[in-house]
């Protein structure tokens, strides 16, 4: 007997919550920044593990999952943000651009096969550096119709770029056991 397709997909269902789960808690992690009154989150590290453990369309359902879990008001965005409000401010960019980040690092993650170790860290930071560069180019755009160009670039971009750096060499670091986890459940 053929198992129903809901069966089928309740791991990577599960999964999918799981890191849904993940990202909230990521954005309830601030790091204080020395120098900059910007501090980070784990968030982002968060979505693109989403992508790389969950593969393209799971990873994507998941960043979709967690838009509309805050759009229905459960306080998962920065700071405890909810509701459609936190969905139109001055965040919008970065959030859209969660669900693609973690489409693009699902589609990229087919190129890390097995293969020299320095091939596949280098193409898991590559694709760590092409998540969050979609994220923030997102954030700066959705950013730059609130205060202009210049000073979206000074205030929601480049206080970013180190974490962006150091979350996507962690990104690497994690991807042998997220990766591994993509094939347990078999997605």
């Amino acid at each position: 007997m053929t198992p129903s397709p809901l069966v089928r997909h309740l791991p990577a269902l599960a999964a999918t919550l799981g890191f849904v789960g993940l990202i909230a808690l990521g954005a309830r992690v601030d790091v204080a920044v020395p120098g900059s009154p910007v501090p980070q989150s784990l968030q982002t590290l968060a979505v693109l593990a989403a992508g790389l453990a969950l593969g393209p369309r799971w990873g994507l359902v998941a960043g979709l999952l967690y838009l509309g879990a805050g759009a229905l008001g459960l306080p998962v965005f920065a700071g405890g943000a909810s509701g459609l409000s936190a969905l139109s401010g001055p965040t919008v960019g970065y959030l859209v651009g969660f669900p693609l980040a973690a489409l693009l690092v699902g589609i990229g993650s087919r190129t890390l096969s097995p293969g020299p170790v320095w091939r596949t860290m280098l193409l898991g930071f590559g694709l760590g550096l092409a998540g969050h560069l979609l994220i923030l180019a997102l954030g700066w755009a959705g950013l730059s119709l609130r205060i202009g160009a210049s000073e979206a670039l000074s205030a929601g971009v480049t206080p970013f770029l180190w974490g962006m750096a150091v979350k996507s060499a962690a990104l690497v670091l994690s991807a042998s056991l997220l990766l591994a986890l993509r094939d347990r459940l078999n997605i």
